[in-house]
């Protein structure tokens, strides 16, 4: 394998409106403190809340790292689990960020599809997180509310062809400490790779089949 294949990408969001601590960069600091063990290539960075940063930004990353895996967080006032994000939209965008600005065209990518899955089985993460007993629930959705985090979270799937995740956490405290949420972070991304190594044994094997 190439080193690339062990760079994984994580990234949080900067502070915005009532969030002036963003509960998913003190997490993401956290879990890169506890590391994702030793063959692991660790990245982390803080994005912050702007359309026209994320769009400069995500190329920026996956052409410098061209990460095995890329993992973007980001603070839901409305959520009390750890959310696993299963897919991206391109439309509905019509948030002004930290600048005061959302896109014209109120869509991520003009003429991409509405909508993109993760390669990665969010259910399936979900349920071997929890039974693994973190203390930490977890859980799976469908909507990633059109703004910042979708917004991040589609562009990041557009051009990484599926290979990106995006988690959810509640604000700090509510319930859960940024060392808590830190753990279950850690937990989530090695069972994503885990998966992502399963999947590619099995194409391994299909190719050598035919």
């Amino acid at each position: 394998m190439d080193n690339n294949s062990r760079t994984v990408l994580v990234t949080g969001f900067g502070p915005f409106g009532e969030h002036t601590v963003n509960a998913s960069w003190v997490a993401v600091q956290e879990m890169k403190k506890l590391g994702l063990g030793n063959n692991i290539d660790l990245h982390v960075y803080e994005v912050p809340v702007e359309y026209k940063k994320v769009e400069l930004m995500v190329p920026k990353f996956l052409k410098q790292y061209q990460p095995r895996l890329v993992v973007h967080v980001g603070v839901s006032g409305m959520a009390t689990t750890v959310t696993l994000e299963k897919c991206g939209r391109n439309h509905g965008y019509k948030g002004l960020d930290n600048s005061s600005f959302c896109p014209d065209s109120q869509c991520c990518i003009v003429g991409g599809p509405d909508c993109i899955n993760s390669v990665i089985d969010m259910e399936s993460v979900c349920k071997r997180v929890t039974a693994s007993g973190l203390g930490v629930a977890v859980s799976v959705s469908k909507d990633a509310g059109r703004y910042l985090c979708d917004f991040t979270y589609y562009t990041s799937l557009y051009l990484s062809h599926g290979r990106s995740a995006f988690i959810h956490v509640p604000p700090l405290g509510k319930p859960y400490s940024g060392e808590e949420l830190a753990r279950a972070l850690q937990a989530i991304i090695r069972e994503m790779l885990e998966l992502l190594d399963q999947a590619e044994e099995k194409i391994h094997c299909q190719q050598h089949i035919h």
